[in-house]
């Protein structure tokens, strides 16, 4: 639809203006701030709408005398910023609409929360195609992460300039940034979890497993909220953790009775050490961590080789297995990673 069609009546009220010299009634202003409300549903820009209101005043202008330009120019003035306002407002509610859509959309693809046909028809408006496998990659920085954020939009931009208009969507959500990507595009998350840490200023990235299908988002989400979540109760460092190489801990936890029967049993002696269980279970951790090198052990809990070695000594007294010996350390390993993720003997299990 043309510009020309939403200023039916303007110039008349223009003439009667300049005639008069009153201003703008308020029913005037109210029908054109309607109409611009009109022209933006319509997906008309305001820059042509504000062409055709300046060319009906130029029209205007030729047919009145001097002592009415004045008048003009005010009702011009008038004219254009009501209908200037009713376009504007009409985009603010489009954005929010759409803010609101794409929100809703986002937790239904996530939390799987949505019919799996539905949910693929309204992938395809934000540029996804649920028909094929899709990876997820979760971003945990120092400070939580926001849409629209500095930080969101320079990496938004970064996945737009390397990698252009494919299948990507990227969104903050409970502080984190989250990349879904397709599963043969593995190059676009590794991209994404380099500028995460670049522009966030650190932290942690965590890639799900790819999984095919439209419910195929949900796992892979969870996956990687799940190795953020084991990375933060295994002190792991690592600044880009993957999911496939995490596997046997939730092997590891999905008997959560039979963990806390293994922990208790292998290092539950170590409470009656002087101090407690504590400092002779960060030892271990310390020693299974260094590949059971002491030397190496002591460096990073700060002690001298031989104190390590009292304590390893130790907790063979204690428990019965000797940390050295590749016969008895399995048992005290998994033990170990059983009692940090339980958060044993700070918790009881």
């Amino acid at each position: 639809m043309p510009p020309d069609t939403y200023l039916a009546g303007y110039a008349e009220v223009l003439a009667d203006v300049c005639a008069t010299g009153r201003r703008l009634t308020r029913p005037e202003l109210e029908e054109l701030r309607a109409r611009g409300e009109r022209a933006a549903e319509a997906g008309i820009g305001l820059r042509p709408l504000v062409r055709a209101h300046l060319s009906a005043a130029r029209e205007t202008h030729r047919a009145l005398p001097r002592a009415a330009h004045e008048h003009l120019l005010a009702a011009v003035e008038q004219a254009v910023d009501a209908f200037a306002e009713g376009h504007e407002r009409a985009q603010r509610l489009a954005v929010r609409q759409e803010e609101a859509a794409r929100r809703e959309f986002i937790d239904d693809l996530l939390h799987g929360r949505s019919d799996l046909g539905r949910l693929a028809e309204r992938a395809a408006r934000f540029g996804l195609l649920l028909s094929g496998a899709y990876a997820v990659a979760v971003a945990q920085g120092p400070e939580p992460y926001t849409d629209g954020s500095p930080v969101s939009r320079a990496v938004d931009a970064s996945l737009a300039a390397r990698f252009g208009a494919r299948r990507i969507l990227l969104t903050a959500k409970d502080g984190r940034l989250i990349c879904v990507a397709p599963a043969d595009q593995p190059e676009v998350l590794a991209h994404f979890a380099r500028q995460a840490r670049a522009e966030g200023g650190g932290g942690q990235v965590a890639v799900g497993r790819s999984h095919p299908g439209a419910g195929g988002v949900v796992p892979s989400y969870e996956e990687a909220l799940n190795a953020l979540d084991l990375a933060a109760r295994l002190d792991l460092t690592d600044p880009v953790l993957h999911a496939s190489d995490l596997l046997v801990y939730p092997v590891l936890t999905r008997d959560r009775q039979a963990m806390a029967d293994l922990v208790l049993s292998v290092l539950g002696p170590l409470r009656q050490a002087r101090g407690g269980a504590r400092p002779l279970l960060d030892t271990l951790t310390a020693y299974f961590d260094a590949n059971c090198v002491a030397a190496e052990a002591a460096r990073r809990l700060t002690l001298s080789v031989r104190a390590v070695t009292y304590r390893l000594d130790r907790i063979a007294g204690l428990t019965g297995a000797d940390p050295g010996d590749p016969a008895q350390r399995f048992a005290l390993q998994t033990a170990v990673v059983g009692a940090r993720l339980l958060g044993w003997p700070e918790q009881e299990v």
